[in-house]
């Protein structure tokens, strides 16, 4: 296959690998069985032949193209079901749907997108803290907490309203854009505002120009989106 090195996208092909390497700690460490193991390398290069294969028909990705949704549109279904399998919990979400569900009506953001982010954020623990200082199931830092009235980031309820709102204002700040108030939630809402990123379109024109976690980071969370859809 002859592949144009302008076709393939560093950063998809990076977290692909990236996802490829963490499936290879989880053997070393969970000690799962060779069957487990030979269905989780089948699933990686089943995601890494259909990306390849949507590429070489002319779909070429180019930095900031490959932020969205659009994302899977080159891989097949088992693909994509298997890339947002790689993004399974440890424990199920479920305990917390009443909050979530609560905070999605008060503050109109959908419920897959506040679970999404939760799960990128501390996959549903309560009690997460990033070496930066953030806290709890969404991952607040103090100020922003305070500022969101939230006294206590590891109780539930306070954590997801606070992070809800949070999500809220960042959608109203580029006008409903997903992906910017994704980007804007991780790196924070002043450093896309230097970069003069308004809305999606100038994200995908610009998303290369972010930190590398923060580009992972969105299309995490948007693929995650798109499995609590299902």
């Amino acid at each position: 296959m002859n592949l144009s090195t302008k076709a393939i996208d560093p950063y998809t092909i990076k977290e692909l690998l990236q996802l490829q390497v963490m499936n290879q700690l989880s053997l070393l460490t969970s000690g799962r069985n060779s069957v487990t193991e030979q269905s989780d390398n089948t699933d990686f290069a089943s995601i890494l032949n259909g990306m390849l294969a949507g590429m070489s028909a002319g779909a070429g990705l180019v930095p900031g193209q490959a932020w969205g949704p659009a994302m899977l549109s080159g891989l097949s279904t088992a693909s994509a079901g298997a890339l947002t399998r790689k993004f399974a919990p440890a424990s199920k979400p479920s305990a917390y749907d009443p909050l979530i569900q609560e905070a999605s009506r008060r503050f109109g953001v959908e419920p897959s997108v506040v679970k999404a982010v939760i799960h990128a954020e501390s996959s549903f623990n309560a009690n997460a803290v990033s070496g930066a200082g953030a806290k709890g199931l969404m991952q607040l830092m103090d100020a922003t907490g305070q500022g969101l009235g939230v006294d206590n980031p590891f109780d539930p309820a306070q954590n997801i309203h606070g992070g809800t709102r949070y999500l809220s204002n960042l959608l109203s700040k580029y006008g409903g854009s997903l992906g910017t108030a994704l980007a804007a939630y991780n790196a924070g809402p002043t450093r896309l505002d230097r970069l003069g990123i308004r809305n999606d379109q100038d994200l995908a024109e610009k998303l290369h120009l972010l930190p590398a976690e923060t580009q992972q980071y969105v299309r995490k969370v948007l693929a995650l989106k798109e499995h609590y859809e299902a």
